[in-house]
């Protein structure tokens, strides 16, 4: 997977485009968003940021960072695609709203050491072919003390079995491995995802007062449309009989999304890091 190959995925339509932005309402797309996941704005606490220097990591269609700007943060964000930057611009024009907004590359943030505040990036670096390069360059743009909120995917998902048994199980590979089935089978080429213990013991190095969620999401309890493009008679059928209350109950934590806090070392390099690509997750 090339980098250029993400980039060609994401310009074609920023993520939600195609079914939450009707003509351009960019409101309409906000609620819709905060309804099948209102647990964004719990994890994000926009109010704690007034008057903080924020970033985020692909801004997308502009919601969190709407969010964010409205609560008084002093905002900087940026994206791998030009529509997406266009799109967070054309927002934030209609609402009188500012921020320092850039087509930029998690891999190499245009930022010097110890920028901000707060580093947010929801769903967005498990799309970079390294993904552990993006979090070295998160650390480098805090201040020390400073804190990072990101949301990467969840490898042991009620998504990742279901992909699994389509593209796996159901034509004849049962062998083949969930890494192979998220690079080729959910979103840009190349997807990532990442169990807990390689989260916390490798992409964030275990760092001090590291938090680790996962949850359930519209997707694993096939609840929307949302994410999917996967379509057809199996999945409609599947919809009618997936037994949510089930997993709701037993499976609570095997949900696509895993929500990380984490806090940058009081002095000095928040390891220091050492130099790693992605490895087996």
């Amino acid at each position: 997977m090339s980098k250029a190959e993400v980039i060609d995925f994401w310009d074609r339509a920023s993520c939600g485009e195609e079914l939450y932005l009707s003509e351009g309402d960019y409101q309409a797309q906000a609620d819709e968003r905060y309804r099948l996941e209102p647990y964004i704005k719990t994890f994000i606490e926009p109010e704690r940021w007034s008057g903080a220097k924020v970033l985020e990591i692909g801004v997308g269609l502009g919601a969190d960072h709407q969010l964010l700007a409205e609560s008084g943060a002093v905002l900087s964000g940026v994206d791998l695609t030009p529509r997406a930057i266009q799109h967070t611009k054309e927002r934030f024009r209609r609402l009188g709203l500012k921020s320092d907004l850039r087509v930029a590359d998690a891999e190499n943030l245009p930022f010097e050491d110890a920028t901000f505040d707060m580093v947010y990036s929801w769903g967005v670096i498990h799309h970079s072919p390294d993904t552990y390069k993006s979090v070295r360059e998160i650390f480098r743009v805090l201040k020390p003390n400073g804190t990072m909120k990101v949301m990467i995917y969840h490898k042991w998902s009620l998504i990742g079995l279901m992909l699994w048994l389509r593209y796996g199980l159901a034509i004849g590979r049962p062998w083949r491995s969930l890494d192979d089935i998220y690079a080729c089978h959910l979103e840009s080429p190349g997807t990532k995802a990442y169990s807990r213990r390689y989260a916390r013991e490798t992409l964030f190095m275990n760092t001090p007062g590291l938090k680790i969620a996962t949850l359930l999401t519209h997707g694993d309890l096939l609840e929307s449309e949302a994410g999917q493009r996967h379509r057809g008679a199996l999945l409609t059928l599947a919809r009618r009989l997936w037994p949510r209350w089930f997993f709701r109950r037993f499976f609570p934590d095997s949900g696509l999304f895993m929500l990380i806090e984490a806090r940058k070392y009081a002095f000095g390099d928040p390891h220091p890091l050492p130099e790693l690509s992605d490895a087996p997750r």
